[in-house]
């Protein structure tokens, strides 16, 4: 065989792999992912000169070497033509549309991209073009043919009991892509948004998650009356309404659960810090949940007895919130609008973990989220009005940059009623295993009782009485 066959042979085996590697995957894959892999072919191929039309390319007047030599030695030569240097790309192909991703160029960077994002998305054939930032020099460009955010995404619970109580599955995000949020060392979670926008459900998937587990305790207090959670109750260890003297009570519990709690760790677990070896059946993650907390911590006009109240509901819910993450006890606070009036700035912005659904003034989005929210038009609630983004909601994501948009799951009433009544053998109340973890204390090597140093033997016992707290506190 002479070397002139070996090299068409070459040639042909080349032709052949790269036909494989084109067709193969397009014959395989679902129809949704072929449009959007012909849409990837048309994306790459007009790419330079969308990029000239849309202005995102820069113009490099530094002369390579060729410039320069023959500026020297060519008579006739016309100056040299700054080089147009277009911003490179890949291009990947899913069910849902593309992902783009992106070297940028000086004076080329995120911010140009998303002022380009609606031109993007018209020459694409999208229904929209995000961009963040994935890492410096590199941005992703997720331009959507079928938006999984207006899908319609349903979490029917199993009763399972949750392989782990670190993260919580919140929902998917606009890449069609799991999207969790941490409950491990998190004091508060904040949850803001127009009222129909899915703030209860997504509290009632939270706790259709959870109720199977033993090392969780719930407790609830609703500031719409208590319709919402009647049916979920038996695997309350605490539930009120909205009377405010009830919730009160609810919040002098917590609060005396968090410093007997916080005077025992270190006995009884030898660790000051829940989190280093997790939530037990022992010594649970207790979780308050304060629906619509504007009735109770927002300000009173004209009734002395409850801004009194009021007050104190304010002063317990800070000291919760505070001091409650190391000893295991995480706040939901639920509202329609996050500013200071609604939950004072002293408890919202302690709140590590926040999230707001669609807003209708540009301060409610900064109040819930942060100013930097300012800086993601794409991400801003105020542009999840339309009732087609009823569920989705904005929120920061650890390890992602910028704000991410997620599709938060529908859970039917009646499924989160049907897992609280299966697991309502499970609830205990936490100062009864507070108790007799420190009972435990004593006969288990390694762990002792607190000395007088450390604050004394002090018993604990059930839920104390308003009375007693109020001499407790004034003393």
């Amino acid at each position: 065989m002479t070397r002139t066959h070996l090299v068409l042979w070459g040639l042909a085996a080349v032709l052949v792999v790269l036909v494989m590697v084109q067709v193969v995957p397009f014959v395989f894959a679902d129809g949704e992912t072929r449009r959007s892999m012909w849409q990837a072919r048309l994306i790459r191929w007009r790419w330079r000169r969308l990029a000239r039309m849309l202005g995102l390319y820069v113009s490099d007047p530094t002369q390579t070497v060729m410039q320069v030599f023959v500026g020297e030695r060519g008579r006739w030569a016309s100056p040299p033509k700054p080089r147009i240097l277009i911003p490179r790309i890949s291009v990947k192909a899913d069910a849902y549309g593309v992902v783009v991703r992106v070297k940028t160029l000086p004076k080329v960077g995120r911010d140009e991209w998303v002022k380009a994002s609606a031109h993007l998305a018209n020459a694409w054939g999208c229904v929209r073009v995000a961009v963040t930032q994935e890492r410096p020099g590199r941005l992703i460009v997720r331009a959507v043919r079928r938006d999984p955010l207006t899908e319609p995404y349903v979490f029917v619970p199993t009763g399972e009991r949750p392989a782990e109580l670190e993260r919580w599955e919140v929902g998917r995000d606009e890449y069609a892509q799991a999207t969790a949020l941490p409950l491990s060392n998190v004091p508060g979670i904040c949850i803001a948004g127009l009222p129909g926008y899915g703030k209860t459900s997504l509290v009632g998937g939270l706790i259709a998650r959870l109720a199977p587990s033993a090392a969780v305790q719930l407790a609830v207090v609703d500031g719409k009356g208590g319709a919402d959670y009647e049916d979920l109750t038996g695997r309350f260890f605490a539930w009120a309404g909205d009377d405010l003297h009830a919730a009160n009570a609810i919040f002098r519990r917590l609060h005396q659960l968090r410093r007997q709690r916080a005077e025992r760790i270190r006995s009884v677990l030898g660790v000051k810090n829940l989190w280093h070896i997790g939530p037990s059946e022992r010594w649970p993650l207790v979780l308050l949940v304060i629906d619509e907390a504007h009735t109770f911590l927002a300000d009173v006009k004209g009734d002395k007895e409850l801004m009194t109240v009021t007050a104190e509901n304010r002063r317990l819910v800070e000291d919760i919130v505070k001091k409650g993450r190391s000893v295991g006890i995480c706040t939901v606070l639920a509202t329609q609008k996050s500013t200071g009036d609604a939950i004072p700035t002293a408890i919202r912005d302690v709140c590590p973990v926040a999230l707001s659904f669609a807003q209708r003034t540009d301060e409610a989005p900064v109040a819930a989220l942060g100013a930097d929210i300012r800086q993601y038009p794409e991400a801003n609630p105020v542009a999840l009005q339309d009732p087609v983004y009823v569920g989705v909601a904005s929120m920061v994501v650890q390890g992602r940059p910028g704000f991410v948009r997620v599709r938060t799951p529908y859970v039917s009433d009646a499924d989160v009623a049907a897992i609280c009544a299966s697991t309502a053998g499970l609830t205990r109340d936490p100062f009864e295993l507070l108790t007799e973890a420190a009972r435990l204390a004593h006969v288990v090597p390694g762990l002792a009782e607190p000395g007088p140093a450390q604050g004394g033997d002090r018993s604990v016992g059930p839920w104390p009485d308003s009375d007693d707290q109020n001499a407790k506190d004034a003393a």
